[in-house]
């Protein structure tokens, strides 16, 4: 019997972080990093068969493509190191856990947000004090 949401948040609250939960989250993970190293390949790939185009208007049109595909692939490697860092989190068993806390992230946010090291609270407290200091 696999794990579905539903069955995941109607646990009480004292299975936080079970065995289920932890295998539940890490196929989640897995899955996300899957479909990411996916599209990475084919982000390199398509990179790879773009021709040189003579037409200035056209040049200017595909380096502007390349730049865009750049970013998002640098976003995507990010995103991909934060997947590998939760992974490891699963495997220390310190997954699920607020890392300035270490109060409960709690499952809802961890759904939605599967890499989410912060609880709700402590990432707000953070944003404050970003949006606080910044220029």
């Amino acid at each position: 019997m696999s794990l579905t949401e539903a069955k995941l948040l109607a646990m009480p609250e004292d299975a936080y972080m079970n065995e289920q939960q932890l295998a539940f989250f890490r196929e989640r993970l897995l899955a996300m990093r899957d479909e990411l190293q996916r599209k990475v390949d084919e982000t390199v790939e398509h990179m790879r068969e773009q021709e040189a185009v003579a037409d200035p208007a056209d040049r200017a049109t595909v380096e502007e493509e390349h730049a865009l595909e750049l970013r998002t692939r640098d976003r995507e490697r990010k995103l991909l190191k934060k997947i590998d860092q939760a992974l490891a989190r699963i495997t220390e068993s310190s997954y699920g856990y607020c890392e300035e806390t270490g109060e409960p992230i709690g499952l809802a946010r961890l759904l939605a947000r599967p890499t989410a090291t912060l609880s709700v609270e402590a990432q707000s407290r953070r944003e404050r004090m970003q949006k606080l200091y910044a220029d």
